[in-house]
C-alpha cells in the first residue's frame, strides 16, 4: 500500500460510495479512487451510477480505466455508446455488488444528489450485507453549497433518497484550472465546519497535482485532473 493516505485506506469498505453534490467532483475522484487501488494492486470495478447527467462521468474515462486494469460497469445508455440521457441500470450493478469483499472493492460514483441516490436506495439491502463506507464529497466553490450550512441538508437527502448513511467527508474544493494551494488552504475551515456539523470525520483535503508546490503536510492529497470541461484542450 502506498498511493492511499492511511486514513482513506481504513474508510474503505468492500463498497466505497462516492457521494456529493452536483459538481462537487465525485467523478474525479472515483476515478482517482480506483486507479490508486489498482497501482497498489487492488481488485477494482468502478460502478458509474451517474444516471442523470450524461456528461463528466465516469464512463467517459473507460479507455484509461480498463487499461489499468479497473473492471468498469456503466449505465445502459452509456454501454450503448449514446450519451443521451435514460434514468436506465445495468444488469451487471446486482452482480459487482454481490462480488464486492476484501480481496475486490467496487467503487460507486453516485451521480445526481438524491435523484441519483434513489436508484441506489434500491439496493440499499445488498450494499448493507456487502460492507459499505459512503464517502460525502464537498466543494465550497460550488452554487449551493458554498456554506458549511448548506452542507448538511444535501447530504441528508442523499441518505433518505439511498438509505444508506455517510461515514466521512472529503473536502474537494477546487475551482478546476484556476486552483491554487491557496484555493484548497482557504476551503480547509468550511471543511472541517460542514464535518462537524454533519457529525463526521474529514479525511483529508484534495490539491490537483499540478497546484502542489511543496511535499503536501498530512490531510491533504494529490489529485490527477481527469475529468474535463468539454471545451478543454485535452493536452492542456
Amino acid at each position: 500500500m502506498g498511493c492511499l493516505p492511511s486514513a482513506l485506506e481504513a474508510a474503505l469498505a468492500p463498497i466505497t460510495i462516492i457521494a456529493g453534490h452536483y459538481g462537487a467532483g465525485k467523478t474525479n475522484l472515483s476515478v482517482n479512487l480506483a486507479l490508486d487501488l489498482v497501482r497498489d494492486r487492488r481488485a477494482v470495478t468502478l460502478v458509474d451510477l451517474d444516471i442523470v447527467n450524461p456528461y463528466f462521468r465516469a464512463s467517459e474515462q473507460r479507455g484509461l480505466l480498463e487499461q489499468a486494469g479497473v473492471h468498469l460497469v456503466a449505465p445502459v445508455f452509456s454501454e450503448a455508446g449514446t450519451s443521451l440521457d435514460v434514468p436506465s441500470l445495468t444488469g451487471a450493478i446486482m452482480p459487482a455488488l454481490e462480488d464486492a469483499d476484501d480481496e475486490h472493492l467496487v467503487i460507486v460514483d453516485l451521480g445526481g444528489d438524491d435523484v441519483g441516490a434513489t436508484a441506489l436506495g434500491q439496493l440499499h439491502r445488498q450494499i448493507e450485507t456487502a460492507g459499505y463506507k459512503m464517502l460525502y464529497v464537498v466543494n465550497r466553490y460550488r452554487v449551493l453549497s458554498t456554506k458549511p450550512e448548506e452542507t448538511l441538508p444535501l447530504l441528508r437527502e442523499i441518505e433518505t433518497a439511498s438509505h444508506l448513511k455517510a461515514t466521512a467527508i472529503v473536502n474537494n474544493s477546487n475551482l478546476a484550472v484556476q486552483t491554487d494551494m491557496q484555493t484548497v488552504l482557504d476551503a480547509v475551515p468550511f471543511a472541517k465546519k460542514a464535518a462537524e456539523l454533519c457529525h463526521l470525520p474529514l479525511l483529508y483535503s484534495t490539491v490537483p497535482d499540478f497546484a502542489v508546490e511543496n511535499t503536501l503536510p498530512e490531510g491533504f492529497k494529490a489529485v490527477k485532473r481527469y475529468v474535463r470541461f468539454v471545451w478543454e484542450d485535452e493536452t492542456e
